[in-house]
């Protein structure tokens, strides 16, 4: 379903609409930026109880076959063999030639050869054409976000089996006679889980889980916990000649493989020893520091800020940046803000 200027609607729209949200335009698609309640308070109800998010634009992907698990090994940085059937896998799609992140992508495996694949939504045909023999299953399927610390004990009203469900596990449950799946996992920071289920029960489910105490909530606030939780953002910290290893992201790399794309150029960045390193900044006051503004160091512009904004739970601003590898912790540096240099602190990652 298409909506204005050929962008895609998730099944979800004319709830969010009569919810008044806020509609913007996301990758490909339309998709809530947050409702009359605000960001800050959708943010501050996951944090402290429990927020459902529509996060139906992000891809989804489905391989199944006996040469399922060899075509991910062979494509994906992280070895599936650290985990197994009923479990979900964060890992990175990388360009061959720099080793750099072309997307970052979880992995549900759902049963010996079967395998859900989560991309992001502005690199899903990327990763589409990277796994030949997939199945594009994005447009059957609602996929939704349940996440903060209250979240479990909201899921059990609606969904108990649902419910049971571990920290990056993933299983099916039914729900008015349909199937759906639900894995552990989320972009928050918060225990929570994603649940992928039929367009025709996505609805009622919404309005289930928010009538079981779970506040809707925004793209808005999902950005700025992921945020504060120090999590990269593709296009962000994550992208076009921007590795794992400067992400501080080497764990998703699976250095016992024989082979997957990138192998090569992240051996030699390793052995080099990255320049640059993702850390977070911290400011004074509520003024956020925003993308694109430099960071500044004895009067050098060293880096730029990746991803920047006020923290709801810290009552400051934050931001991240790639920094020179000998920039240390507790440095102070500055953001050119609008010609003006505003004092900010280098800080290890999450800030939450």
């Amino acid at each position: 379903m298409t909506g204005h200027a050929d962008l895609f609607l998730s099944p979800l729209d004319e709830v969010h609409r009569a919810a008044d949200a806020r509609m913007v335009p996301f990758g490909r698609w339309e998709m809530p930026l947050n409702y009359p309640t605000g960001t800050i308070s959708e943010h501050l109800a996951c944090r402290g109880g429990a927020a459902i998010f529509d996060v139906s634009h992000l891809g989804s992907l489905e391989l199944s076959g006996t040469a399922a698990f060899g075509q991910l090994q062979a494509a994906f940085s992280n070895d599936l063999h650290r985990v197994g059937v009923g479990k979900a896998q964060y890992t990175h799609l990388l360009n061959e030639g720099d080793g750099s992140v072309v997307d970052d992508i979880i992995v549900w495996w759902i049963e010996e050869d079967r395998f859900m694949i989560l991309p992001n939504a502005a690199n899903h045909e990327g990763v589409l054409s990277a796994l030949p023999g997939c199945t594009d299953v994005a447009k059957a399927r609602t996929l939704l976000a349940l996440q903060g610390p209250r979240s479990r004990e909201v899921l059990e009203r609606v969904l108990a089996d649902a419910a049971r469900v571990g920290r990056f596990r993933v299983s099916s449950f039914r729900w008015k006679e349909s199937s759906g799946l639900v894995a552990g996992t989320g972009y928050t920071g918060e225990e929570g889980f994603e649940l992928s289920v039929p367009n025709q029960i996505a609805e009622a489910l919404w309005h289930s889980l928010v009538g079981a105490g779970a506040q809707p909530a925004g793209l808005g606030a999902r950005d700025t916990l992921r945020l504060e939780a120090g999590l990269p953002l593709h296009g962000h910290e994550l992208g076009p000649g921007i590795t794992p290893l400067e992400a501080g992201l080497e764990w998703v790399v699976g250095w016992g493989k024989e082979s997957f794309r990138g192998r090569e150029a992240l051996i030699v960045q390793r052995e080099k020893g990255p320049d640059r390193r993702l850390l977070g900044l911290t400011t004074l006051g509520r003024r956020p520091p925003r993308e694109g503004q430099a960071v500044l160091h004895g009067n050098e512009k060293i880096a730029v800020v990746t991803s920047g904004n006020f923290s709801p739970c810290l009552g400051h601003g934050i931001a991240m940046a790639l920094l020179p590898v000998d920039l240390e912790v507790g440095a102070t540096v500055a953001l050119d803000q609008r010609g003006g240099a505003v004092e900010a602190t280098v800080v290890e990652l999450p800030f939450v």
